[in-house]
């Protein structure tokens, strides 16, 4: 049964029953029937005017159209193309059966029949190739239906009609030509053509080779630019599914047109931006971002193709423009802004020259000019829009990543203020240096209460530290006076951060909830600059060990269950860094004393769990190494434009903590931790292993002294070996409980370990245990060896076994043809004797001849194999008797070798 006649079915099922339906089918049959066998031309023209209104009207008239209708509307339109009315007519109604009924709200599951009938239209024999020749009638409106019947058809059924063009030739060039038509066709074609290369690759090679790129720009310079309408941004988005993961291309048009078109789109930007005029703005920075990509990531030439890019962009102004519409122009809306200090942030990951240029560029007007980077800075620290902080922090994660110099460049202005400069509000901070705006931001929480701020200027400081010994010893310098000098004196800033954590940890409630403005991240971005501080720093460790009740409060925090399960595995790693890069000899603080601490408050088993479920969260296991961007389509755009400056609805207050949690967690940092985790696990061992130097001190009680007898001396030798035999014992013991408790980390962890009794008769067992395993385990090297030794002559006898087996099975089958041939001559036998006329042969003497002649073949095969047995057994039984003599279990290891799969049939002939 073929697709057309199993629809006709369906449609029967649904709306051909006798009592129902049946009308509406006999009717559209009949509107057929005329079209079809019409003979008077009028009549034709007005069934399928009939028709053509009909079938949009319901879907069950498009059901019953796509049953039967489709073969008669296709050969109007190959046979009858001078009647232009009839072939207008049909490619109406085409589009009609094609179009969804918008007012149809049935269920979710219900059959549509748009969507079938463009699958029926698509598998009729050269129906694409037959609309595509449409596109080249001289009638406009021909073309026009056509062209809109290829979209629906597309729209709804892409593969099928993307293998079809590509299979007809000049299939594509057809539609390229549609761009040179027009306008209302044009712009028909540029939206087929952005549906049709959105993810076919072969597609795009063509349409670029029929010059896409020139009809683009010129389209747009045509419709005015970004002031353009819903035309250039179908260009654009055109454009950009041209470049996407494709570095042929874009060194194609870098090469061909060069980015100055590109430019001339940002360059007429003014300070009225409609929605329209956002969305093509937000395209063409789209299409910048495609380009610093630079390809696919399994392209070998995507890095030097997004080098190349990004260079001829700085070199064509590029970042003038993302300047100034992601940082002076402060009437572009929100997501213009975000989006053009992303392009920033791309456009100087990874590239020195880049970099440096942004670093030396300065903006505003004399007297009022700084520094782009306070100018970004700025933003992070005052905006309202947790976007585009998320962007402009992206900025300086791309400016400092793998820039030491740069790094220590913002470091060197970072410069304790007055007091009185510390509680000035943000206006005053114009003529403030990086660095003092930075420690501005830091310090805003003494004066409002707002951790905020704070958090994000945190977020800022771990850029300028991450990996930079250098910057992290300077900032440890840094001393910030008291709030009030009754409470002190100055203090380092790390113990100013780590109070701002307290402080937000006694903002939550407890349910864990945030109950401030912001304190959902506040916790994690602070604990991030710490973990990133500390890293690889012993001097940072030391200055966090300084205070003790840091220690105090970080070990309460990890054990805290009414904390996230992001604070407590950050806080997790924070102390396993207090191990891992403590240098101090200090009692109290060094690192077997924090180990100590950490098994002892919180158990060496829950703490590694506090990773595990770190690692096991959502926010870590969907970590991207970038920001996420989405696909700008005629979908998606509008509501891209419609984003607010301020979001007051409490289900997007979730969301944009959500999102600033994302930021701050990258895979970068994720990858980070997991590379820490592993070190904190062996350093952890390897303290338990080692918890004293290694220094060769010779004791004086080792040393006889003046006038002592022999016998005394050696009297106190043997004490004092028994007194270190003591402490070696218990030393072990406590090693054992510290395995005991890492080999249990990952599997229940809600456990408490037992304690272990260290009485001496135990110590004694211990160590007479520990004699007999060493020689427990030279008798079981011999005896693996004797083992290996059986275990492969076991092996050579089962492959002589199975070879004794093939050998037997061809006797069998000898035999078995034997006794057919037994069996033809006795039928022989028996037809003779009924003649008469032949003697009859001892047909009984013959049998037996033969059977005795296979028995003896077979006797002697087994006679081999049962010697060859007995052999074996013979071994056997002298290796038991030599394992019996060593003490082993000779029936576990005859068990153990006997269980071999291989051998089934030759144990149970041993029994």
């Amino acid at each position: 049964m073929d697709l057309v006649s199993k629809y006709q079915g369906y449609v029967g099922r649904v709306f051909g029953n006798e009592n129902s339906g049946s009308s509406e089918d006999s009717y559209i049959e009949r509107l057929l029937d005329r079209i079809s066998n019409g003979v008077l031309a009028e009549d034709r023209r007005a069934a399928m005017a009939e028709l053509q209104s009909a079938v949009p009207e319901s879907q069950a008239a498009q059901l019953a159209f796509g049953a039967m209708g489709f073969p008669i509307l296709l050969s109007v339109l190959k046979e009858e193309r001078d009647d232009l009315e009839l072939v207008r007519g049909a490619l109406e109604t085409l589009l009609g059966a094609l179009t969804p009924i918008a007012h149809s709200r049935g269920p979710k599951n219900e059959v549509q029949p748009a969507l079938m009938n463009s699958d029926l239209l698509s598998r009729e024999v050269d129906s694409i190739s037959l609309l595509l020749s449409l596109l080249s009638d001289e009638d406009f409106y021909v073309r026009y239906f056509t062209i809109q019947l290829l979209t629906a058809l597309l729209t709804n059924s892409p593969s099928r009609l993307q293998e079809a063009i590509l299979t007809i030739p000049r299939g594509i060039t057809r539609l390229m030509d549609m761009l040179m038509d027009r306008e209302v066709i044009r712009n028909e074609a540029l939206l087929l053509l952005t549906y049709l290369t959105r993810e076919a690759e072969e597609i795009q090679k063509i349409v670029v080779f029929e010059g896409a790129f020139e009809k683009i720009f010129s389209i747009v310079k045509e419709e005015g630019g970004s002031e353009g309408g819903v035309v250039v941004q179908d260009c654009l988005e055109l454009l950009n599914n041209l470049l996407r993961n494709n570095a042929s291309n874009q060194v194609l048009l870098r090469e061909t047109m060069g980015l100055d078109p590109l430019m001339s789109i940002l360059r007429g930007t003014t300070y009225k931006f409609t929605q329209q005029k956002t969305i093509n703005i937000l395209s063409v920075l789209e299409t910048i971002h495609l380009l610093m990509i630079g390809g696919r990531e399994a392209d070998p030439g995507k890095e030097k193709n997004s080098l190349t890019n990004k260079t001829v962009l700085v070199q064509k102004k590029v970042l003038d423009h993302l300047l100034m519409l992601g940082v002076e122009n402060q009437w572009a809306p929100v997501p213009v802004r975000c989006m053009a200090l992303q392009c920033i942030g791309d456009l100087i990951a990874g590239h020195p020259q880049n970099r440096d240029s942004l670093a030396s560029k300065v903006l505003g007007e004399e007297p009022h000019v700084e520094p782009a980077l306070n100018s970004i800075l700025r933003i992070i620290l005052r905006t309202s829009s947790v976007q585009e902080f998320v962007s402009a922090d992206y900025v300086f994660k791309s400016f400092c990543e793998k820039n030491p110099d740069g790094q220590t460049m913002l470091a060197s202005t970072l410069i304790p203020q007055p007091q009185l400069m510390t509680h000035a509000p943000f206006e005053d901070d114009v003529h403030m240096s990086f660095g003092s705006m930075l420690l501005h931001g830091l310090t805003m929480s003494e004066s409002n209460g707002d951790l905020e701020t704070c958090c994000r200027a945190a977020s800022v400081l771990s850029h300028v530290l991450k990996d930079n010994m250098e910057c992290k010893e300077r900032v440890l310098k840094i001393k910030l006076e008291a709030p009030m000098p009754s409470l002190g004196g100055p203090e380092p800033l790390m113990h100013r951060m780590v109070k701002y954590l307290a402080l937000s940890s006694s903002m939550n409630g407890n349910d864990g909830k945030s109950s401030g403005s912001g304190n959902a991240y506040v916790q994690p971005f602070i604990l991030k600059l710490l973990v990133i501080w500390l890293s690889s720093c012993p001097n940072a460790v030391q200055c966090f060990l300084d205070s003790r009740p840091h220690l105090t409060y970080l070990l309460e925090l990890v054990s805290n269950r009414a904390m996230t399960v992001c604070v407590r595995g950050l806080a997790a790693v924070l102390l396993g860094e207090c191990v891992i890069f403590n240098k101090s000899n200090d009692s109290g603080r060094d690192a077997l004393s924090i180990a100590d601490a950490v098994s002892q408050k919180i158990g060496l088993t829950s703490y590694f769990l506090k990773f595990d479920e770190m690692q096991k969260s959502l926010l870590f296991t969907s970590a991207k190494p970038t920001l996420s961007r989405k696909q700008l389509t005629r979908s998606s755009a509008a509501s891209m434009a419609e984003i607010e400056d301020v979001d007051e609805n409490e289900a997007i207050d979730l969301k944009n903590d959500h999102a600033m949690l994302v930021s701050t967690l990258d895979s970068q940092f994720v990858n980070f931790l997991k590379h820490l985790e592993g070190e904190i696990r062996e350093k952890t061992v390897e303290i338990y292993s080692h918890p004293k130097s290694q220094v060769a001190v010779v004791p004086a009680e080792l040393e006889q002294r003046n006038g002592e007898a022999d016998g005394d001396y050696i009297k106190r030798l043997k004490t004092f070996v028994e007194k270190q035999c003591l402490e070696i014992q218990d030393l072990l013991s406590r090693n054992a409980t510290l395995a005991e408790d890492l080999a249990r980390t990952g599997g229940n962890g809600s456990s408490e370990l037992e304690h272990r009794p260290s009485a001496g008769a135990e110590r004694v067992h211990v160590e007479a245990l520990r004699r007999d395993l060493h020689e427990a385990s030279q008798r079981l090297e011999m005896l693996k060896a004797e083992k290996t030794k059986i275990e492969s002559e076991a092996s050579m006898y089962r492959n002589l076994a199975g070879k004794m087996e093939a050998d037997l099975k061809s006797l069998s089958d000898a035999y078995n043809s034997l006794e057919q041939t037994n069996f033809h001559l006795e039928r022989e036998v028996k037809a003779l004797s009924s003649g008469g006329a032949v003697p009859i042969p001892d047909v009984e003497t013959l049998k037996a001849e033969a059977r005795e002649e296979a028995q003896k073949e077979s006797e002697a095969e087994l006679n081999d194999l049962f010697v060859c047995l007995g052999q074996e057994q013979s071994k056997v039984e002298r290796l038991s008797a030599r394992l019996m003599e060593l003490g082993e279990d000779v029936g576990k290891l005859l068990e153990d070798i006997g269980d071999d799969p291989g051998l089934p049939e030759d144990e149970e002939d041993e029994d």
